[in-house]
């Protein structure tokens, strides 16, 4: 089992979701739930050739760890985490990813959703 990881976290390099999977093992959980938001080639019937992400930090920072520590009560899950890219992404980069580890898969899908 590894330390927990920080409940939110900004990258301007690639993210490595197989580290951030790994951070959330814990052999007290039989569930975990991903998600990964990819930047596409299109919106609102625009082509897209990449996209730009930027954030205040230190305060997305925070308010990303209130939702994730939320959901960490709210749903009984033993470890969440989500980290966001920001600067400059190509099409299929991985923008957004959220991963939660649950005794039970259900706990997992729900708190997953709801960060």
């Amino acid at each position: 089992m590894s330390d927990a990881p920080q409940p939110f976290s900004f990258s301007e390099a690639a993210l490595d979701v197989a580290a951030l999977q790994r951070a959330l093992r814990d052999e007290t959980c039989g569930g975990f739930a991903a998600f990964e938001g990819w930047v596409r080639n299109h919106n609102e019937g625009h082509s897209v050739t990449r996209l730009e992400y930027e954030a205040f930090v230190e305060l997305a920072e925070k308010e990303g760890a209130r939702i994730v520590n939320e959901a960490i009560e709210r749903f009984g899950i033993t470890r969440a985490a989500c980290a966001h890219r920001v600067g400059s992404l190509a099409i299929g980069d991985v923008a957004v990813w959220v991963g939660v580890s649950a005794a039970h898969r259900d706990e997992a899908f729900r708190a997953c959703r709801f960060i």
